[in-house]
């Protein structure tokens, strides 16, 4: 079975934006040569689900080819239909059936890329199987949580904790199933 696998960035006082959708808080620890993992972590995924309002940000600010590159499929999560293009499907529907769907689907694991709504309803549903978290070390004091009130109660089985230069600490975490 495929897992769902979190992979995101947050602020050490748990915020993944900063108030109107602003991630530049991120660039603290951007490093030439420096990838903290991301190119290993995605040789293990071929499908991606992001909220629309992440897609977006990544699109303006790195491009479309970053999502839009053969590689994998790609499903925008929105209340807004909109036509797909390519590999990029927007998917109005329930998070839980594109899941399942995709679950039953031959594959490589699935990637959660954000944000905070998506990731709040994967983990609400009992969805995500690993979760590697980053904290940048900074403290926003306000704008988007990562984990939102209402989910319930998960344990997580540690797999590592890696420190680097520029401060940044990674967690990985895998959901513990009876």
């Amino acid at each position: 079975m495929r897992k769902v696998k979190l992979f995101i960035a947050t602020s050490l006082d748990g915020y993944i934006a900063q108030p109107n959708d602003d991630l530049s808080f991120l660039k603290l620890v951007e490093k030439e040569g420096e990838d903290y993992g991301y190119t290993a972590f995605n040789s293990t995924i071929d499908t991606v689900i992001i909220g629309r309002k992440t897609y977006d940000y990544v699109v303006k600010e790195i491009g479309i080819s970053h999502y839009d590159n053969g590689e994998r499929d790609v499903y925008v999560v929105t209340r807004t239909e909109r036509p797909d293009s390519g590999r990029i499907k927007f998917y109005s529907g329930s998070l839980v059936e594109l899941v399942a769907k995709l679950n039953n689907e031959k594959g490589k694991d699935i990637y959660c890329d954000g944000g905070a709504e998506v990731v709040n309803e994967l983990l609400k549903n009992d969805l995500t199987d690993e979760l590697t978290i980053s904290i940048v070390p900074i403290l926003v004091g306000n704008g988007t949580r990562l984990f939102k009130e209402g989910i319930p109660e998960q344990i997580l089985e540690f797999i590592s904790a890696k420190t680097f230069e520029s401060g940044l600490t990674q967690l990985h975490y895998r959901r513990k199933r009876d």
